[in-house]
């Protein structure tokens, strides 16, 4: 058994804004990091528009991406959280170029013909100013479930404003309960989960 390991998580966080510049998607996403690492998981937070990541889906589209290396801190974390910011009702454009690279991982598979994502768990982090993360949220899910993730109860944490304003998640005073609650649950249960598939892998088929 090796439950008493720590976990590794790898946050990719795409928000159409570059670093430094302030982040909800980066807040939230650090506040579950945060709340896992109660939970003995070691963390990192990468924000995707940072690096240049190719359009394609392979693993390695050459020519200076940044996919690779990126690519290397995933395979190495139990746990992928993925966060996106709300557009048009939409996840952004960032969060779709990082799942279509991940769709390279269907062919990259272990010993039993799994991709090397079974086993890991993966969540999803959403903002925005209105309505959109349960759509948001569904889309995720399906597209890492695909690419071998398993996703948690309760598999997302996210903050919508009230319609028809412009008030964002990092704007705010103080963060509300419910999504703080949400944050909690998400990490305890995200955690728990790596643990069981890291000590117990998926049968081949």
């Amino acid at each position: 058994m090796t439950t008493d390991l720590p976990l590794k998580a790898l946050a990719i966080t795409c928000s159409l804004k570059p670093s430094p510049a302030p982040s909800s998607s980066d807040l939230l996403t650090q506040q579950l990091l945060d709340a896992m690492a109660g939970h003995g998981v070691q963390t990192e937070l990468v924000r995707a528009v940072d690096h240049d990541i190719r359009p394609g889906v392979e693993a390695d589209m050459g020519d200076g991406d940044a996919w690779p290396a990126l690519r290397e801190k995933l395979l190495a974390a139990d746990i992928l959280v993925l966060a996106t910011p709300t557009w048009l009702g939409q996840h952004s454009s960032v969060a779709q170029r990082v799942l279509e690279r991940l769709d390279a991982e269907l062919s990259d598979t272990n010993d039993d013909g799994q991709p090397r994502t079974y086993g890991k768990v993966a969540a999803a982090v959403v903002v925005g100013n209105e309505d959109g993360a349960h759509h948001i949220s569904a889309v995720l899910f399906q597209a890492l479930n695909d690419v071998g993730f398993t996703i948690p109860a309760g598999g997302v944490t996210y903050w919508n404003g009230e319609a028809m304003q412009g008030t964002d998640y990092n704007d705010l005073e103080k963060t509300p309960e419910s999504t703080a609650s949400t944050t909690a649950t998400l990490a305890a249960n995200t955690a728990h989960l790596a643990r069981l598939l890291r000590d117990a892998a998926y049968p081949p088929a």
